[in-house]
């Protein structure tokens, strides 16, 4: 792992342009500032990078965190304004964004893709328990756990490993 870690990154460090790279997401893209809050969640040391000991917990959290876990750090990803709750706003802005990131993202069973507001109205549905228009995450993480398709939509597909597969398959292309 460590020796892919530095063929990717030979630096040592993996930096905020290069991630973006790796999501094909540029600065006047709408899904910069879901992949931005993406970054920061990985660099806990605050040092504006990622280096390998936060690059293997990422990918930790991705491919083999529990479903709680992943639940729990994309909350913190949604909670754009860290008040401790998730509103429509919110939901409905990082929908937009990896929606964004995956244009031709489609879910099992869908037979259309469901519009962000749409995805937003039926989660706060099933979850918002006491009719606020805000999710704890309480509310979040055991709304999930109740239902199969609104965990799919609320754990943010963090698995890097795709998208960098794909957007390395379009560059190939050109």
């Amino acid at each position: 792992m460590y020796k892919k870690y530095v063929r990717e990154c030979p630096s040592g460090a993996l930096y905020l342009h290069e991630f973006k790279r790796f999501f094909g997401v540029s600065a006047n893209n709408e899904a910069s500032q879901f992949v931005d809050r993406m970054f920061t969640s990985f660099d806990r040391n605050g040092d504006n990078t990622i280096d390998f000991l936060e690059y293997v917990a990422a990918l930790n959290l991705a491919l083999r965190g529990k479903l709680e876990h992943k639940l729990k750090w994309s909350f913190k990803i949604y909670d754009k304004d860290g008040n401790g709750c998730v509103d429509k706003q919110e939901l409905k802005e990082i929908i937009q964004s990896v929606y964004s990131i995956k244009k031709d993202w489609k879910r099992e069973g869908d037979a259309q893709l469901l519009s962000p507001e749409d995805v937003c109205n039926r989660i706060f549905h099933l979850l918002d328990e006491n009719g606020d228009g805000q999710l704890t995450l309480h509310e979040f993480v055991e709304g999930a756990k109740k239902d199969k398709w609104v965990s799919k939509m609320l754990q943010l597909d963090t698995n890097p490993c795709t998208w960098i597969m794909e957007q390395r398959r379009k560059s190939a292309l050109f």
